[in-house]
């Protein structure tokens, strides 16, 4: 057996760590792939063309829009030039004033579900293939500011997770969230200065003290203890603001001080364009009730 000096001891302990963060993340998003796929594999077309909560987005819209963004995430993996040169080209159609999920639709040139979902399985597969081998800290292109490999797997987890979220609502169905939903509540907490910069604001310069409690009773915490701006709560209902699946006025939420108010209102934890969560009381889901 080899035996390593203490100083590459440490220097092993370090890069051990880093490549079990990576296989973590991408271990819960190809669990929160397989709950989407198992939410839908065995739809009837005709509940595919149902219109969800989310902007009037079909069930086809949604999992088209992961399955394209999947795609392009292993792109920018791969063909980093050619990738940069479709963002604009998508991020054009997503500033015009059409219905672009219809627009971005025809960049996979698929509009029947199970040529959909097989297509969508083998792109998965070959981005969490690329994912799992890098180091946290790779940079890649992305729509906005490059980012490292740990927070671009992250991304695609909250999107996920997010547009998930979306059929559930439709069907619905109470989700049962489990420790990776830390992942997105910590990408929400970390771009608490985007969702200011992103619609020409000036971020405070510290960002407000988090405290969530998770799905099995755990205790998330960032930030300083003893900050003036607080935000507390069920970690849920954090991610489901930070997403702009819910309003904040709609949790049980609780904050106090100027800036983490202001920040709840206007959180975006996802890249593009500027958007506005939905206003009070439009998307409170009646569990009980009987999709259409």
């Amino acid at each position: 057996m080899k035996i390593l000096t203490p100083g590459r001891q440490d220097r092993y302990d370090r890069e051990t760590r880093k490549e079990s963060m990576m296989e973590t993340v991408c271990s819960d998003l190809k669990a929160l792939y397989q709950e989407m796929d198992d939410l839908v594999s065995l739809l009837d077309p005709d509940r595919w063309r149902l219109e969800t909560p989310f902007d009037h987005w079909t069930v086809m819209d949604q999992v088209a829009h992961i399955a394209l963004f999947d795609h392009e995430a292993l792109m920018a993996i791969e063909e980093p030039i050619r990738f940069r040169e479709r963002a604009q080209r998508i991020m054009d159609i997503i500033r015009s004033e059409v219905h672009w999920p219809e627009q971005l639709n025809l960049f996979l040139g698929l509009d029947d579900p199970d040529r959909l979902l097989a297509r969508w399985r083998d792109t998965r597969t070959r981005l969490l293939g690329r994912l799992q081998v890098m180091t946290p800290g790779d940079r890649l292109s992305w729509y906005g500011p490059d980012m490292t490999a740990r927070s671009f797997a992250t991304a695609r987890l909250m999107e996920t997770w997010a547009h998930g979220q979306d059929i559930f609502d439709t069907f619905r169905i109470r989700r049962i969230n489990g420790a990776s939903l830390k992942h997105v509540a910590h990408l929400g907490v970390t771009t608490f200065a985007w969702s200011f910069r992103i619609r020409g604001l000036i971020a405070p310069e510290v960002r407000p003290r988090v405290e969530l409690s998770g799905p099995l009773g755990e205790r998330w915490e960032w930030g300083e203890p003893h900050g003036e701006n607080r935000v507390w709560g069920d970690a849920a209902e954090f991610c489901l603001v930070v997403t702009q699946r819910r309003n904040v006025a709609d949790t049980r939420l609780n904050f106090q001080g100027e800036h983490a108010g202001q920040w709840l209102s206007i959180a975006q934890a996802f890249a593009g364009i500027s958007q506005e969560p939905p206003g009070p009381g439009i998307r409170t889901i009646d569990y009980n009730q009987s999709p259409e």
